[in-house]
């Protein structure tokens, strides 16, 4: 099923660009060099440039299964496989087993079976249309999307301070649309937004509001790994980074006295080569 789907996506070029992962040749460097470069890029040309950085909640358990089975028919997935993916999907049930006591069977009517093979591409492919809602007045030169699975950061630039900021929040705005369409959720207080500066710039100050309350402003933040500071000093990821390799070089030389090389390289993958 899972090659049938995805032969069917690739020759069709349907998953979208922006999309870095689970798919092959692709990876978290790509995705994280994309957002550097176009930071860069923005900043090279004199541009103010920021980026909004989504943090959705509970992702493989929100997929609404008649919009995913609506996309899918969309893109041309129909007949017996469409049928398929239909009866893949229903009727399941789960039941959870604490102290040797079993909860009745309930039926899941939402979401995607994670651990599987199939789940996360039926995943991307129901978040696949998230950057085509961007709003058609931005150019590609005002705003990109980078998605990693349920990981969505857009980046927003423009030589106008105030065509800036009401950017950043039209996009928040059609974002937040986006979701909710899709019926995901949004984890507000892990949402933030920050603004990328050289260092002889000073930092504005700009409102993103949503419900009365306040997308939260940052000078770093976590992406897919590293620590990215407003300035791409670097600082605080290697901060961040150090403490934890100082402790993998301790257990790899305390380790090596009991392991074999093999072992150790898995200790050294595991620990180190991780960070």
């Amino acid at each position: 099923m899972y090659n049938r789907v995805i032969s069917h996506y690739i020759s069709n070029k349907i998953i979208t660009n922006n999309q870095f992962g689970f798919r092959k040749k692709s990876s978290t460097d790509k995705a994280a060099y994309k957002l550097i470069n176009n930071i860069l890029t923005a900043l090279n040309n004199k541009r103010i440039v920021g980026s909004i950085f989504f943090d959705l909640e509970k992702n493989f358990d929100c997929v609404n299964h008649d919009i995913l089975l609506a996309k899918m028919e969309y893109y041309g997935v129909r007949g017996v496989m469409h049928t398929l993916i239909k009866s893949y999907l229903e009727n399941r049930y789960q039941r959870v087993k604490f102290n040797n006591k079993l909860s009745k069977w309930n039926k899941i009517n939402i979401g995607v079976p994670q651990g599987s093979v199939l789940g996360p591409l039926l995943f991307l492919i129901y978040i696949n249309d998230l950057p085509s809602v961007m709003p058609c007045t931005l150019s590609n030169d005002n705003s990109s999307s980078i998605l990693f699975a349920g990981d969505t950061s857009v980046i927003i630039s423009d030589p106008c301070f105030m065509n800036f900021e009401r950017n950043l929040n039209i996009v928040f705005k059609t974002m937040m649309k986006g979701f909710n369409s899709n019926l995901l959720l949004l984890k507000f207080d892990k949402t933030y937004y920050k603004l990328f500066i050289t260092k002889t710039k000073f930092l504005n100050k700009i409102n993103i509001e949503h419900e009365n309350e306040m997308v939260i402003q940052t000078n770093f933040v976590k992406f897919l790994g590293i620590t990215v500071d407003n300035t791409l000093s670097w600082k605080q990821n290697i901060a961040t980074v150090t403490p934890k390799l100082n402790k993998a070089c301790y257990i790899i030389r305390r380790s090596r006295l009991y392991l074999t090389q093999v072992a150790l390289k898995m200790v050294y993958y595991a620990f180190f080569f991780t960070q």
